[in-house]
C-alpha cells in the first residue's frame, strides 16, 4: 500500500472536518476489515486515513421505551451477543452473527458493515478500471457474473454485501449522519442508492460525512423475525442470497410483513411482491410458496446467476414457515 497520514479523531465533528470533499483524498477507518484490503490492493490510495475508533461514545448500545440505538462503532460480535437484541430484534442478532468469522465480528463495526464496498471481482481487481471505479464498462455484463444482481442492476450489477442492512431495513431502522453542515436522519432504506442514481457509490453519504448511529423502533407485541443466509461455504462467506423477514403476527395470521433480500441486488432489496403475498394471510405452506414465487416474478438473471432465482424463492418460503 502507499504511504498515508494517520489521524485519530477526537470527536465526530473533528472527524468530519478532517475528511475531504474528494473521496480519493481521505478515508475513514474503524474495524478496517474492508478498507485495509482495498489499500493493500491499491484500489484506494488515500493521502490521509481518519481513525474513528478514537471517538468516545459511538461504541454503545442503548435501549429505552422508544427502541434501540446502536452506535456506529459497536462491533458485530456485541450486536449478536446482546440479550435484548437476541430476544426483541432477533433478525438483527442473527444477521450480525452470520457475518464472516468470529475474528472479523470482534473488530468489524456496524457502521463499516453498512458502508462496505462491493465484493465484485472486477471492482476488487487492482488492474481493472470498471464502471464502479470511474471507467466506462461493467465487465460483469459480458463476463463472469455468478455472484451478481438479479434485481435492480444496471448500469452496474454488483450486489450489496451487508448482512445487517437487510435486517435493519426490515426492522424499520433510521440512520444518523453527521457532516460539516450538521446532522441528518433518514430511513435506512433511503440511505442506499441504485447504480442508475450513482454508479460509483452505494449510498447517499458525501465524502465528508460520517454515520454515527442507527435507531430501531420498539417492535410491537407479537412480532417475529429471522435472518436466513445461503452461502457457498459454511462459514466466512458473503450471501449468495439472504432474507430478513419481520412479521407482525395476529395468531397464525401475518398482519404486516417486511421482507428484505440480500445478495441479489446493488442495494438491500425490499420485496414488496412477497410482502403483498403475505399481508393479511394465515401462514401456510401454500402461502409461503406463493410469497416466494411472487418475489422472483420480476427477476432478471444474468448468464451465470440463474441459480439465484430458485434460491430466493425457496429461502423466502422457508423463512415464512419458520415464523408461522
Amino acid at each position: 500500500m502507499e504511504n498515508f497520514a494517520y489521524v485519530n479523531a477526537a470527536d465526530v465533528e473533528q472527524a468530519s472536518s478532517l475528511l475531504s470533499d474528494d473521496w480519493s483524498e481521505t478515508k475513514m477507518i474503524a474495524g478496517g476489515t474492508d478498507l485495509l484490503g482495498e489499500l493493500k490492493e491499491y484500489i484506494e490510495t488515500p493521502k490521509k486515513v481518519v481513525n474513528l475508533k478514537s471517538i468516545p461514545g459511538l461504541d454503545k448500545i442503548k435501549t429505552d421505551g422508544s427502541g434501540l440505538t446502536i452506535g456506529a462503532l459497536v462491533t458485530l460480535a456485541d450486536i449478536a451477543a446482546h440479550p435484548t437484541i437476541q430476544h426483541h430484534y432477533t433478525v438483527l442478532a442473527e444477521a450480525a452473527d452470520s457475518v464472516a468469522s468470529p475474528q472479523i465480528r470482534n473488530v468489524g463495526t456496524l457502521g463499516g458493515n453498512l458502508c462496505q464496498r462491493p465484493r465484485c471481482w472486477y471492482y476488487r481487481h487492482p488492474d481493472i478500471i470498471c464502471l464502479k471505479k470511474g471507467g466506462d464498462t461493467c465487465y460483469a455484463v459480458d463476463g463472469l457474473n455468478k455472484y451478481h444482481a438479479i434485481f435492480g442492476g444496471g448500469p452496474v450489477y454488483i450486489v450489496h454485501p451487508s448482512d445487517t442492512a437487510p435486517a435493519l431495513i426490515a426492522l424499520g431502522a433510521t440512520v444518523k449522519i453527521v457532516g460539516p453542515n450538521g446532522d441528518r436522519t433518514m430511513p435506512l432504506e433511503d440511505f442506499f442508492v441504485l447504480p442508475d442514481v450513482n454508479p460509483q457509490r452505494e449510498n447517499v453519504l458525501e465524502p465528508n460525512e460520517v454515520v454515527t448511529e442507527v435507531h430501531v423502533p420498539q417492535p410491537k407485541a407479537g412480532t417475529k423475525s429471522t435472518y436466513l443466509k445461503v452461502r457457498e461455504r459454511g462459514s466466512f462467506d458473503f450471501a449468495l442470497v439472504s432474507v430478513a423477514a419481520f412479521f407482525e403476527m395476529n395468531g397464525g395470521t401475518c398482519s404486516k410483513a417486511n421482507v428484505v433480500l440480500g445478495g441479489v441486488a446493488p442495494i438491500p432489496w425490499r420485496s414488496k411482491e412477497a410482502e403483498a403475498a403475505l399481508n393479511g394471510k394465515r401462514l401456510t405452506g401454500a402461502v409461503a410458496k406463493q410469497a416466494g414465487e411472487a418475489a422472483v416474478a420480476n427477476a432478471e438473471p444474468m448468464t451465470d446467476n440463474g441459480y439465484k432465482v430458485p434460491l430466493t424463492r425457496n429461502i423466502i418460503s422457508r423463512a415464512t414457515m419458520d415464523l408461522a
